[in-house]
């Protein structure tokens, strides 16, 4: 059975920086992934093609954003969809909560990668998780019987903020992304709008991998990205594969 993987960004471009690599290493071994963006990052996240431009219109901001987001998307090996809820500052209601549980359940995956509960710099990335929390509660059931259609409960992460030590972001899974660095390194660079975080998350893989080596032994790693469970993770083993 295909193992899918959900990336649920409140901006069209949070996906790349964040989880770039883990997409293309789960679609390398044959799953499938949709990166599902809840708006555009037209207002907050575009500042470069403002800069660029400033008398463009939000419909040819969002046009641009797509088009760089579907181009990246192909690079990772990823489906790009984008709800377009609108960014600073979202609006997230019950209809949308119900809308993206939707999402959820008809997709079906293993894993939910988002945002993390806590993020002081940005204010539509905390709404971003809290409406991840509710659309996978109302999809799964939370593992309990119901009258309507439900899934699975998706195993739960949060992946790496841009200011992790004021974010209460505390990591405890790496992925290992160096086979596919150079592919997150391609995607990132079609996120002209924000081209100033290129430089940051080249970085940013390089000290997450020194991390995954020091703490794992492995030699081979040399670039990771890292999450935090915001669900226990059931195994069928305490002692897990210790093949990457």
């Amino acid at each position: 059975m295909t193992k899918k993987l959900l990336v649920v960004g409140a901006h069209s471009a949070d996906y790349v920086w964040r989880a770039g690599g883990t997409i293309a290493k789960v679609a390398e071994q044959g799953g499938q992934v949709l990166n599902l963006a809840l708006s555009y990052g037209e207002r907050g996240e575009s500042g470069e093609l403002w800069k660029e431009n400033p008398n463009r219109s939000v419909d040819e901001v969002k046009k641009l954003r797509h088009e760089m987001s579907e181009e990246a998307s192909a690079i990772l090996g990823c489906e790009f969809k984008c709800l377009d809820w609108g960014d600073y500052p979202m609006i997230v209601t019950e209809e949308r909560v119900a809308q993206l549980a939707d999402i959820i359940r008809d997709f079906a995956p293993n894993v939910i990668i988002t945002h993390t509960k806590e993020d002081p710099f940005n204010p539509d990335h905390p709404l971003a998780y809290q409406v991840v929390e509710k659309a996978r509660q109302l999809s799964a059931g939370a593992g309990v019987a119901a009258a309507f259609a439900r899934i699975n409960p998706p195993v739960w992460y949060s992946f790496e903020p841009h200011q992790p030590e004021l974010s209460g972001f505390v990591p405890d899974t790496f992925i290992d992304i160096t086979s596919v660095f150079e592919k997150k390194i391609a995607a990132m660079a079609c996120m002209r709008a924000q081209e100033y975080l290129k430089s940051y998350y080249t970085e940013l893989g390089s000290r997450r991998g020194n991390h995954a080596r020091r703490i794992s032994g492995k030699q081979q790693v040399k670039y990771a990205e890292c999450f935090k469970s915001n669900v226990p993770v059931i195994l069928d083993t305490i002692v897990p594969d210790m093949h990457f």
